[in-house]
């Protein structure tokens, strides 16, 4: 198995590496002018049986809590998955590893927390794990979405609704509320039916920091086609534009820390 951890991580550049279903790049940098490390960990892995593994972990909770928790939560489930036998799933693996990431973050009693993105790849074939308002996000190269994530928060679940346009959500004051966390006796995985991956999609897993600053529509033109290094670099640049503007009545400006992976299949 070979695996990449991230925590606390300050990248000025993506990273890209080639997985066995694909390419992956990852970028994660703390809030613009932040006095604390990132709060956000990640990690790509590769399995022995040939499958991918993608998670991007959002610490919450203030002070160096929030940057703990997510680094339990990626440590753990990767140990998991890096323990998990050819008789069982990976899928169980991926569910234990979740399971005892929360109980452990309980157990700090720091009031400590994180959401979390996690999707697996074989063979082309994606299915993904999420808990809170990170997303994961699925797309055909002309823009077609194929799978979105609804974020757990009052929020997310008014877009799903159509009680609330996306446009609106975005300058929300109640936007950062999140009802589904690691680190809670009440946690809930939302586990998505296994999907078919296209040669020409593209896979996007983030913490909340892309989606305050960006909507979804820019991002799915920014990422649906092109060079993943190019995909990855507007992204970064639009982002890191909204984090140090002040904002308008169109655009957001939420600084936060932010971590995105993209993922694209190899093509056949």
């Amino acid at each position: 198995m070979v695996m990449q951890l991230y925590t606390e991580q300050e990248m000025q550049h993506c990273e890209l590496h080639q997985l066995p279903d694909g390419t992956a790049a990852i970028f994660s940098q703390k809030c613009p002018g932040a006095d604390r490390p990132n709060q956000d960990a990640a990690a790509l892995l590769s399995t022995s049986g040939g499958h991918t593994v993608l998670i991007i972990a959002d610490g919450m909770g203030g002070g160096k809590a929030g940057g703990k928790a997510a680094a339990i939560a990626v440590d753990t489930i990767s140990a998991h998955i890096e323990s998990h036998s050819k008789d069982d799933s990976l899928r169980s693996a991926i569910l234990n590893g979740i399971e005892a990431a929360n109980q452990e973050i309980i157990d700090l009693g720091i009031g400590a927390g994180a959401t979390l993105a996690v999707v697996e790849i074989s063979k082309n074939t994606l299915r993904s794990y999420h808990i809170g308002d990170a997303v994961v996000l699925a797309m055909g190269q002309r823009g077609k979405i194929k799978l979105q994530t609804v974020c757990h928060s009052p929020v997310g679940y008014a877009v799903e609704s159509g009680m609330l346009e996306e446009a609106e959500a975005l300058h929300h004051e109640e936007r950062h509320l999140v009802s589904n966390v690691l680190g809670s006796s009440e946690m809930k995985i939302d586990i998505q039916a296994p999907m078919q991956l296209s040669s020409r999609d593209t896979v996007l897993l983030s913490s909340d920091g892309l989606f305050d600053n960006l909507s979804t529509l820019e991002i799915i033109e920014l990422s649906r086609k092109g060079q993943i290094e190019k995909v990855m670099q507007s992204l970064i640049s639009l982002c890191q534009e909204r984090m140090n503007s002040n904002g308008n009545s169109s655009h957001p400006s939420k600084p936060d820390d932010v971590t995105f992976i993209a993922f694209r299949p190899t093509q056949e």
